[in-house]
């Protein structure tokens, strides 16, 4: 029987298998932190307060592999995090005269925070290439379908015409929207580095005549943004990565749910690319790839919550603040590179039924034009008989066309989209 392995993700379809799941698996999370201690080394040679041979030793012992994950888990428990057994751990394999060299000044929070950072911004660029793709798969679905009449919806039921096109246009709206979104939070994150209270104070103590360069330089190694102060119980940057990956999962969820509406069997105006099966029912072809995608939108406002929570960080670090944010953000991270994977899936393979879209438009006979029937009948027959022959006939359920009162009037639903194609040409301007 084998040990069981808490990123093989058996229970998390949305993400499992994923790149964004390879990114923040422990593993990957190792080897952050080991990057966040060689980096440290690295930037105190580079000011003179290390010895260079020390750089490279710590650097070539900072590879995961060298490392047993589970047992750094086990041991974290003793200290609350798995910096300490970590430090030990590295410290023996770099050797005895370059050992001491290892977490230098530094507290455990200054290398978990900094490990969270390059997690997240290697995540999230995997993120951002995905929601590339996607974008591009809706701006050719958009200018495709630019006039593709459909029924447009609200609060369930019929209302007036619009046009697919449009639709897929909204859909990239906020697909761009979380990935500037993400952009700007991905090249804001620091590095972090404060010491045991956030003073700098043990830097000086080894030498430093400027910690605050160090700052600056350790930064730079890890291609991080330099913190203007350290930010142990200031947490505005996973308070920005819940912000961004929240509003992301629920920007593709609105594809989503959209494509679930508009794919069920009774509607059939969009199907995708290849749905999968079922279990029980030989025939069916679920939206699979939209349900996964509507499950990260539902879970990750839950879990973005729980990281604005620790905003509220006690004294100069806290307990139990920082710790709590460690699991769901990595959740989020994982969710949101599943769904932005999934949704490059869903645009790129997303089958679009013009003919049944046309056919939907006739259901109500002509009643959803009512609006414009409305506006053209009022100087004719006022304003109040207007609409109440347009109730009475909606009410009898009888063609419009039949209507004595409506012999000339165009009735074609396509010829009432407003101006969608110009909303959508306006849209798709944007880069």
């Amino acid at each position: 029987m084998t040990s069981p392995d808490p990123d093989t993700g058996l229970l998390a379809p949305g993400w499992a298998g994923s790149p964004a799941a390879s990114a923040t698996s422990d593993a990957a999370y190792l080897q952050a932190l080991l990057d966040a201690e060689a980096a440290l080394t690295r930037a105190q040679a580079t000011l003179g307060l290390a010895p260079a041979e020390a750089a490279s030793a710590v650097t070539a012992a900072a590879d995961a592999g060298r490392f047993d994950v589970r047992s750094l888990a086990e041991r974290a428990r003793a200290g609350g995090n798995p910096v300490i057994p970590l430090v030990a751990d590295l410290t023996k394999a770099v050797g005895g005269e370059y050992g001491p060299y290892v977490h230098r000044g530094a507290t455990s929070q200054d290398i978990m925070d900094t490990a969270t950072i390059l997690v997240a911004a290697r995540t999230l660029d995997l993120v951002l290439g995905d929601l590339d793709r996607g974008q591009r798969a809706l701006s050719r679905l958009a200018a495709e379908h630019r006039d593709t009449a459909m029924a447009g919806r609200t609060l369930t039921q019929h209302a007036v015409p619009t046009t697919f096109g449009l639709k897929a246009a909204g859909w990239r709206s906020l697909v761009l929207d979380a990935r500037d979104r993400v952009t700007a939070v991905r090249n804001s994150l620091p590095a972090q580095l404060g010491g045991a209270a956030g003073t700098l104070a043990a830097f000086g103590a080894y030498g430093a005549s400027d910690p605050v360069e160090l700052t600056a330089v350790y930064a730079r190694e890890l291609s991080l943004r330099a913190p203007q102060l350290p930010w142990h119980t200031l947490r505005t940057p996973v308070a920005d990565l819940a912000g961004c990956l929240a509003f992301t999962a629920g920007a593709l969820g609105k594809v989503a749910v959209d494509v679930l509406t508009l794919s069920r069997t009774e509607i059939a105006e969009l199907a995708e690319g290849s749905g999968g099966g079922s279990s029980a029912m030989p025939h069916k072809s679920n939206p699979v790839r939209s349900t996964l995608i509507a499950s990260a939108a539902r879970r990750a406002p839950h879990l973005a919550v729980g990281l604005y929570g620790s905003l509220a960080a006690e004294d100069e670090r806290p307990a139990g603040a920082w710790h709590a944010e460690w699991e769901p953000l990595r959740e989020l991270l994982r969710l949101v590179g599943g769904a932005a994977r999934d949704a490059v899936e869903l645009t790129e393979g997303l089958r679009v039924r013009p003919a049944v879209m046309r056919e939907h438009l006739d259901l109500t006979h002509g009643l959803i034009v009512s609006e414009r029937l409305s506006a053209e009948l009022a100087p004719v027959l006022g304003r109040a008989r207007a609409k109440e022959l347009l109730t009475r006939l909606a009410s009898e359920g009888r063609p419009l066309a039949e209507a004595p009162e409506l012999t000339d009037v165009d009735l074609d639903p396509t010829h009432y989209t407003g101006s969608a194609g110009a909303l959508t040409d306006r849209a798709l301007e944007r880069r």
